[in-house]
Parts: C-alpha cells; structure tokens; sequence
C-alpha cells in the first residue's frame, strides 16, 4: 500500500481529519494524566527538513517523537544535498530508505508535492507558501477543546490571503463551517482555492460586518517571511484591519480569538489582545504538539482505539 501524505487538508477525508481532532485531545489529556508512557515508534524516525526557521514546528514535532519514544533528525538546507543541487525526486528516494517519515517546512509547494511523489514514506506539510494544514489541526482542536464541534460555525479570518488563509479555507470545507475572510484589495486568497469551497467561504471587506455574530476570529502578520521588504507597503494597506479587543466584542459573546504566532503586538493585534482572556494562543501553540502526534500516528499507524 502506498503511503499517505499529509499535504493538504484535502489529502484526508473529512472523517479522517473528525478522528484527528478527538484523537489529539485524547492523547493530549492521557499524556497529562499518566505521562509520556505510550511508545509506539520506538526505533523510528522522522527526518524534519527546514528550509524555513520556526520556533513551535522544531519543539512540537520533535518533542513528538520523543514523547512517543523515537527520534526526530533535524536538516537544514546546509545539512543536506538539496541545499547543492540534487534533486528533489532523490533526495526523497534516499530518505525513504532511511526513515520512517519526513516533514518538511519550505517556500515552494509545488516542490513538496515532487517529494511527496517520489516518496515511500509519508510526508508532512510543516508549511510551504501556499498552505500550513498542521497549524490547523491544532486551531480546530483548541476550537473543539473550548466550545465543542465547530460544525456550522462561523469564523472569520482577518489579513493576507496567505498560506494560512488557505488552509482556514480548505478547513471551512472539511469541517464544515462557514468562513468569513476579510483582507484589503489586492491581498485575496487565491481565486481557485476559494471558488473550491463554494458557499463554505466569502470575502467581506470590512472588519466590523466581517466580525459581527461570528464565533471565533483570527490572524496573522501582515508580512510573512520572506516578504519583509514589503512591510512598509502592508503597513499602509492594513490600515484599520488590526483585530483589537474592540472588534472582538462585536462577535459573539462566547467568540474565541486565534493567532498561528509569533504575532507583532501592535500590528496586526491591539498591543494588549493576548492578555485578553478570550485570546487562547498559547493552548493553541500548545495544540501542535498533539495535533502533530495524532497526524503522525495516524500516517504510520492508522486509526489506533
């Protein structure tokens, strides 16, 4: 049998992605109880490629393997021959004979998609330029943890139609809410990303119609990495889509507020939104680390009672 690669959300079925959340929430409350005594990768490991730094991708996904007692190898570009010209296909081919998974964090998709392809192990998505399903996994479980299924809800996602936008769009089509984006002129998510998801995703233009009655809100920085030569430009163009505590109060009353992090207090966020009480950042920052152990059980394992 071939195996399953995580990509996108779309690459699980919407039962799948059900069992994901609850089993992540499972493990994540055993793991507070009794402690870090389920195993099951004893011996294996998952090699973790970086061509984009992150602080919660490195922690969670090799605490992970740790946790569940196997290893986790950590490449750079520098580590590997990819960062000198080999291409993609045979790195892929050479790893699968080494490991039992690779996650990878990287600008191009369409890149991670070739790896995917030559790939006999399962391959993660820790977040390309277009899409960054694993930190959604750990939104919807926060959500599920807070205020229960998110079916029929409606969130609402306030910035760039960036590679988070995306994955919110894709998540309002698996898990079967409605999404609500609000982003200036000329920062829309891509066209054909959201025509997929029909009526599940709109765009609203102003903040305050965007946030009235929803139930959770979020966003991002205004300038992802590798655009920072722009944040002057976004600056300007985000004028008044800041999400501050006044916004939120026209959700509803029970609305929970998400950001992916790191956030830029006083950007894209009020300067005191983290401290507010209905901001769970920090169980969703949390979140990754059993989001992630679910993924990579379910990948190497199945479905595990």
């Amino acid at each position: 049998m071939s195996a399953r690669h995580f990509l996108t959300l779309l690459d699980l079925s919407a039962d799948e992605l059900d069992y994901l959340i609850q089993r992540g929430i499972t493990i994540k409350n055993r793991l507070k109880t009794n402690g870090p005594i389920y195993t099951p990768f004893s011996n294996r490991t998952l090699a973790m490629i970086f061509e984009k730094s992150s602080t919660r991708t490195r922690v969670s996904f090799e605490t992970a393997m740790a946790q569940f007692g196997g290893h986790a190898l950590f490449l750079s570009s520098r580590d590997t021959q990819l960062g000198r010209g080999e291409p993609i296909a045979d790195t892929a081919r050479v790893l699968s004979e080494m490991v039992d998974a690779v996650m990878i964090r990287t600008f191009s998709h369409a890149g991670l998609e070739e790896f995917a392809a030559a790939s006999s192990v399962p391959v993660i998505n820790a977040l390309t330029d277009d899409y960054h399903p694993c930190q959604l996994l750990a939104d919807v479980m926060t959500w599920t943890e807070c205020r229960g299924p998110i079916k029929g809800k409606t969130a609402v996602w306030i910035g760039d139609g960036n590679n988070m936008c995306h994955s919110w769009i894709n998540a309002a089509r698996q898990f079967d809410f409605q999404l609500r984006i609000c982003c200036p002129e000329g920062y829309d998510p891509r066209r054909d990303i959201l025509e997929a998801a029909g009526e599940h995703a709109v765009i609203v233009r102003d903040p305050g119609d965007a946030v009235r009655d929803a139930d959770l809100v979020t966003t991002d920085v205004w300038a992802s990495m590798g655009q920072e030569e722009e944040q002057a430009k976004r600056e300007r163009d985000f004028t008044g889509f800041q999400v501050t505590e006044a916004l939120l109060d026209q959700a509803t009353e029970e609305a929970i507020f998400l950001h992916c992090l790191p956030a830029h207090r006083g950007e894209e966020i009020s300067t005191t939104l983290l401290d507010d009480p209905r901001a769970v950042v920090w169980q969703e920052a949390g979140n990754r680390l059993h989001a992630q152990k679910a993924l990579i059980e379910f990948l190497l394992l199945g479905r595990v009672a």
